[in-house]
């Protein structure tokens, strides 16, 4: 499946362009490299379970696969926890988010050339 079409994919773009839009464009230049991180790894995405519970609806299986194949491709094993609907919409947000922050990278290059 095309990134673009998974679940939420336009809310994650949307936070990520709302999250470079409150940084310095100079910070921005010089940690290029953790922006996923810094967009994605230090503040969740969604906070609290009942909220995440209401994020995810009737695509968390879908989600959860998702998780499942990024995780076993990377990683090798499953980490995140599943009984926790809040984990689970964090680790997707991360992992949607990876490809936002690839395609903002990769648009910053096609301009500088």
């Amino acid at each position: 499946m095309n990134i673009e079409n998974y679940y939420k994919y336009d809310e994650i773009k949307e936070h990520f362009n709302d999250w470079i839009k409150d940084q310095d464009n100079e910070w921005i230049n010089q940690n290029i490299d953790d922006l996923h991180y810094h967009a994605f790894n230090c503040d969740y995405y969604i906070i609290g379970r009942y909220e995440a519970e209401k994020w995810l609806s009737d695509r968390v299986f879908e989600v959860i696969n998702i998780i499942k194949e990024y995780e076993n491709d990377i990683f090798g094993e499953v980490n995140t926890n599943f009984s926790e609907p809040e984990n689970v919409v964090n680790m997707y947000a991360y992992i949607v988010g990876e490809e936002i922050v690839n395609d903002y990278i990769n648009s910053l290059e096609v301009k500088s050339a």
